[in-house]
């Protein structure tokens, strides 16, 4: 079910709130597609959920239903406003922020509809600090979505490296811009992040920035980007040997798991010193 658009202009100017370009806002409206989303977030008895951007509470109103403790973050002061007077008398934590400014190390499960131009940043933010979280379910734009997915060719990256290294990464369907408030220009899709088990953070991290490094010479071979941090054909070769990487490969040919292993190998000749930052 859908919320009738005329309702719901009605129901925000009687509350003085515009959607503001300035934070992404473009307001899930259907109940279906909320609810489906709620859903893949598993959520266990006792859990601690994050929300983060719940606009008009669709969502919400689903997760709260769970015997959880849940937070809520919105960076925009006249939505924590409404959800405040919508939920008062629920048990529920809204917290007017950014989320980047958030400590969000003790939550188990996170979602979110991601504003699209903090996208990549806040999926970042969330892997490097959401060292508890078993589950994530997000929302972006279906293209970048693509980004996260493949693991080579010209859309692979390095966030792709750092999501496909912490955990399983899956599409879960798309949502038309028909089910937001405004539609935006672009079709959405849903995707779910299970993390490993025992993952440390440390170890991934600088993993993830030594792709990032690479990939910022995408155009040239393995073996001729290596030589910024080894001055030594020879070791090269024999490093990405050890690896198996062809040197003529070039960064989006290299799996998450190769460069694992190339990062390893690195630090291993590097005298147990972190070679690229």
């Amino acid at each position: 079910m859908k919320i009738a658009i005329s309702n719901l202009k009605d129901i925000l100017s009687q509350m003085g709130i515009n959607p503001d370009k300035n934070y992404g806002q473009n307001f899930l409206i259907d109940e279906n597609i909320a609810q489906k989303i709620a859903s893949l977030v598993q959520l266990q008895t006792g859990e601690k959920c994050l929300e983060v951007g719940p606009g008009l509470g669709s969502l919400t109103h689903f997760l709260i239903a769970n015997p959880i403790d849940l937070d809520v973050v919105d960076i925009d002061e006249n939505m924590c406003a409404m959800l405040n007077v919508i939920y008062r008398n629920q048990k529920i934590n809204i917290i007017n922020d950014d989320i980047r400014n958030i400590d969000i190390s003790t939550y188990d499960k996170i979602v979110s509809n991601l504003p699209y131009n903090l996208t990549s940043e806040l999926i970042l933010y969330f892997l490097k600090n959401a060292t508890r979280a078993k589950k994530m379910v997000l929302m972006c734009q279906s293209e970048t979505l693509r980004h996260f997915l493949d693991t080579s060719g010209k859309e692979y990256g390095p966030t792709s490296v750092l999501l496909h290294l912490l955990g399983e990464v899956k599409k879960e369907f798309d949502v038309p811009n028909s089910c937001f408030y405004p539609a935006p220009k672009c079709k959405s899709s849903v995707f779910t992040i299970d993390l490993y088990n025992n993952i440390n953070r440390e170890t991934i991290i600088p993993v993830y920035k030594m792709a990032k490094t690479l990939f910022k010479g995408r155009r040239k071979t393995i073996s001729n980007n290596l030589k910024n941090y080894i001055n030594n054909d020879t070791i090269i070769d024999a490093v990405l040997n050890d690896v198996e990487i062809d040197p003529k490969t070039r960064p989006e040919q290299i799996s998450p798991r190769q460069y694992s292993k190339l990062y390893e190998r690195l630090l291993i000749i590097s005298s147990h010193e972190t070679p690229i930052n």
